[in-house]
Formats: C-alpha cells, structure tokens, sequence
C-alpha cells in the first residue's frame, strides 16, 4: 500500500520542502517546474477535495488559497506534522494512505502529487476502483507523478539516469513501481473515466480523469 516507503518520508520530512526547490541535482528534473505542476492540479480541482499523499501540505495550500474544501490524506506523521503547522487549521489532515483512508463523503476531486508510484500496478487498480465508487459523475482524479508513455522509455530513464552518476535516482526508479501511460488509461477507462494525459517535465505527466 505504499507503506513500505513510510520510513524513507519520515526521514525526508525536515528536509522535503529544500528538495523540491531543485537543490539536489541528481533529483533537479523530476521536481522542475514543481509549484507550476501543483497549480495545475490545483487549478483541475473543483469541490470538496480528497488529497492523497499530502506531504508537508504544499498542494494543500494551494487548494486552499483557491477556495477548495480540502480533507487531506498523509500516512507519515512527521510530515503530517509540518503539514498541519503550515495550514493552521485550513484543512483536515488524516492518517491514511492511497488505500486505507476513513470514509469521506461526498467528494468531488481526487488529487495527489508525486505519490501514485508508491503502489503496484494491481494495488492501483484496486485503488482506481475505489475512487469510482466515491466519485458521482463529473467527478474528477487528477494526479501528478512520475509515468512513462511505454517500458522502453522507463528502461531508457534508468539507464540515462545510470549514465549520470545518479545512482540514487537510478536505484528509486527500479524499486517503486512507475507505471506506463497505456496501464493508466486502461484501468481508468475499465473504471468509468475519461482521461487525459499532459506532460510536465521529463518525469512528471499530469493525469485528468473524469467520471463518466
């Protein structure tokens, strides 16, 4: 369920919202254009917004500020943590995880940044499925993450990212479970969605489902 990598965000927590800014190099290209791509979602959005995988409430705060209800989902409590000290009191912040969630109704959006990849293949379709059944029609998912529009190019990323010495990136990309674009259309299509895919940077694909 993407717990596995619970240890890693506790430890990163302190240090994430430095990260995104581009001052790791090795991890530059996947956060460029970081707060561009979480306006974006956030402009996607409408509605009571469900947000998995919160963090330290950055894309919480930009629903926020544009006027969205928002009950946020984050299974780390170090990061929960900053989140909640960053919103003040703006959103509900719970423990949970893409899967394991408290029941909330209704919801209109379905959002989340740079967490999709911390499940597999059949755990996201499960998820798919899941939030078919809390969403009515119109709703929306609108994800942020890393994907790729084949193997090939997901091969090619591991074997680039090899040739520059970031071997931290190159081993991330082999142990979390990147999806390809055509995986994601299907299970979304088999759900009852209509999607949409728009390229953000050379990680970073901005996926817009909507129930049909």
């Amino acid at each position: 369920m993407g717990r596995e990598f619970l240890e890693v965000f506790e430890k990163w927590a302190t240090s994430y919202d430095e990260t995104v800014k581009g001052v790791d190099l090795e991890y530059r290209e996947v956060f460029k254009g970081y707060q561009t791509i979480l306006e974006q979602v956030a402009d996607l959005s409408f509605g009571h917004v469900l947000e998995f995988g919160a963090g330290t409430g950055n894309l919480t705060e930009k629903l926020v500020e544009k006027g969205r209800l928002v009950t946020a989902i984050e299974p780390s409590h170090a990061m929960r943590e900053i989140a909640l000290e960053k919103l003040s009191g703006k959103a509900s912040i719970l423990d949970g995880d893409l899967l394991d969630f408290p029941s909330i109704a209704p919801v209109d959006t379905i959002v989340s940044t740079y967490a999709f990849h911390h499940l597999t293949d059949e755990e996201k379709a499960k998820a798919i499925s899941i939030y078919s059944n809390i969403l009515k029609t119109g709703g929306k998912i609108v994800f942020a993450d890393t994907m790729y529009p084949s193997n090939i190019e997901y091969e090619q990323a591991i074997q680039n990212a090899k040739a520059a010495n970031f071997l931290a990136l190159a081993e991330d990309l082999q142990t979390e479970y990147y999806s390809t674009i055509p995986y994601l259309q299907r299970i979304l299509e088999e759900n009852g969605f209509f999607v949409t895919f728009h390229r953000c940077n050379d990680f970073v694909w901005i996926m817009n489902a909507v129930k049909r």
